[in-house]
């Protein structure tokens, strides 16, 4: 079966405000929707939109409220790269905020490296289009990496380190009483893994973090989202996406086979993911190894008071 052509930006916009529509609204927005409407495509591709939209939300509101990511009054910096994930997150937090039982507001920040051929215009002209507050943060971290990255080694951990850094401070600055990063399950199960297989540590990424210096909580909305899903969502919704120069060419990233081996894992496999994920918010302390997280020194003294407390069958 060929795929289903891309829904055109405007379309999916009017799609995305048809799920939310006051019938008491003005005809006008009525007159519009159907001015578009062959560009939808037909019911079921309609049908498809409107239920993958409605996963994600549920899965971003779920993630939410299990690890109370959002707060009355938070003030949520949104960490918009450019790419499928955070432009995703932007949009079903956005779909989240009419209705959610507290109130929060949102403020979408871009972070120019100063990557050469970046184009700066683009997601400038497409907040300009959305009711949010935004502001680009201009930082020249790329020649910092470039610079300091022995060659043939990748950039990604420096990268991130002064991407991180830039970001935590304008938070400060905005006054910003969390940050939003548009990871996903893939990503925390490959960071899992490579964390194991490079690092000798058993940590992810957690769905809510408090920063080392204690100033600020990350949170990451899309943990329980597929990123297959987010993937075909960014395709509907058309969005202007921007691919990094930086780290995207650079060949055997170890990230990049994990995430293959994952991906076959899956095909093989349906489900295994899924159990993977489960596996990480249901940990067993006392079945590992880790002398800082379960007493294993003090099994003896937990036993005889077990024994002691014991009423023996011949004493009743």
């Amino acid at each position: 079966m060929a795929p289903s052509p891309p829904i055109p930006p405007r379309a999916a916009l009017i799609m995305h405000h048809l799920d939310h529509f006051d019938p008491a609204a003005s005809a006008s927005f009525a007159d519009a929707a159907a001015a578009v409407a062959p560009d939808l495509g037909d019911a079921k591709q309609k049908r498809e939109f409107n239920k993958l939209q409605k996963r994600l939300r549920r899965e971003v509101g779920n993630a939410i409220i299990d690890y109370r990511m959002i707060d009355e009054g938070d003030r949520v910096m949104v960490c918009l790269s450019g790419g499928k994930d955070s432009y995703t997150m932007l949009e079903i937090l956005r779909n989240l905020q009419r209705n959610a039982p507290v109130n929060f507001s949102l403020v979408a920040v871009n972070l120019d490296q100063k990557q050469p051929g970046f184009p700066e215009h683009v997601l400038p002209a497409y907040l300009d289009g959305l009711d949010v507050e935004y502001h680009i943060l201009e930082r020249d971290t790329y020649s910092v990496v470039k610079e300091k990255t022995p060659e043939g080694k990748t950039t990604c951990a420096l990268c991130s380190r002064l991407r991180r850094g830039s970001l935590y401070g304008y938070a400060e600055e905005i006054g910003a009483t969390k940050i939003a990063l548009g990871h996903h399950r893939e990503d925390i199960l490959e960071t899992l893994f490579l964390n194991m297989f490079f690092g000798g540590t058993l940590k992810a990424m957690p769905p809510k973090l408090l920063s080392d210096d204690g100033k600020n909580i990350v949170i990451r909305p899309l943990a329980y989202c597929k990123e297959a899903d987010i993937a075909e969502f960014a395709r509907l919704m058309a969005f202007p996406i921007i691919p990094c120069n930086l780290c995207g060419s650079q060949p055997n990233l170890q990230r990049q086979v994990v995430k293959e081996m994952l991906a076959e894992w899956d095909k093989k496999h349906p489900g295994r993911l899924e159990s993977m994920f489960k596996a990480v918010s249901n940990v067993a302390p006392s079945q590992l190894a880790d002398r800082a997280l379960f007493d294993f020194e003090g099994l003896e003294a937990k036993q005889a008071e077990l024994l002691a407390s014991r009423i023996q069958a011949f004493n009743v």
